[in-house]
């Protein structure tokens, strides 16, 4: 047969099925059976060795691993500061004093997250020292009780509202957990406010001062730190009845140890946060 010639539909078809099984010479696919079985046998072997490698590798590394504390913590050395209830978009507060589903979500989101804060919740945890901290040794890590009266207005015990009712609205500052910190000095989260309009807003802030007592560290961790509870401090804008709106910009930053950052110029939230408050009326 010649390059021009072409074979017929029967022959190719009786070529493919040769190929596929040839019974003269027992062959599938081209191969036979103990070919087959050598070929298999190589990659089980490749691959079995290669999924041993990568276990034996994995398990290496995970004898250098703690369970509980994690291995590399030196590039957070200062804490941030986190706010609640969480804001609806990129740390803005924005509510009607009229519109009770306006700020239904942040009165919500507030008892949710003060729920462990209850005094219930804390019948467990251990009355500590003011002003020391509190180191610990294992194996057991006990909790400090936060008693929520420290929050005063802002605690939701004489107002469930929060303030947002009447105008004058809570927040809750917290600083990030860092296993092993202990702050120097008396830390503190100093919070100031800058009207738009211009006219002077009044701030409290709970406790007095925005104080954190060095009682709640250190932390030692999710796992050995069970029932921990972090210190907040709450803040509470006085804007009052009033027919016009109001729109506040508040920074709070860590202030008064000398371990605690509240500048970067790489991280411009480390130690600090600023949100905005929009109120109608």
């Amino acid at each position: 047969m010649t390059k021009k010639d072409k074979k017929s539909f029967n022959q190719s078809l009786a070529e493919w099925k040769r190929f596929i099984y040839n019974p003269t010479t027992g062959e599938f696919l081209g191969r036979t059976a103990k070919s087959w079985g050598l070929i298999l046998l190589f990659y089980l072997v490749f691959y079995g060795f290669l999924a041993a490698l990568f276990t034996f590798t994995m398990w290496v590394m995970l004898q250098t691993l703690n369970d509980e504390v994690p291995k590399y913590r030196d590039q957070i050395s200062s804490p941030g500061l986190m706010v609640f209830p969480k804001p609806v978009s990129a740390l803005e507060y924005s509510f009607s004093m009229s519109d009770p589903d306006s700020y239904k979500g942040y009165i919500d989101d507030l008892k949710k997250f003060l729920k462990p804060y209850a005094l219930e919740e804390q019948k467990n945890l251990r009355v500590c020292d003011d002003g020391l901290l509190f180191e610990q040794n294992g194996p057991v890590y006990e909790a400090c009780q936060f008693p929520l009266g420290l929050l005063q207005e802002c605690s939701g015990m004489n107002d469930p509202d929060f303030g947002y009712s009447s105008g004058n609205p809570c927040i809750l500052v917290k600083m990030n957990r860092i296993i092993g910190l202990k702050p120097q000095g008396r830390p503190s989260i100093d919070c100031s406010v800058n009207s738009k309009s211009g006219n002077k807003t009044a701030l409290s802030a709970y406790p007095p001062q925005g104080n954190i007592d060095l009682k709640y560290f250190p932390y030692y961790g999710k796992k050995l730190h069970v029932s921990y509870l972090q210190p907040l401090v709450a803040v509470q804008l006085h804007f009052g009845a009033s027919s016009t709106p109001k729109e506040v910009t508040v920074e709070c930053k860590i202030v008064g140890s000398p371990n605690l950052k509240n500048h970067d110029d790489r991280d411009k939230f480390l130690g600090r946060v600023v949100f905005k408050i929009i109120m109608r009326a």
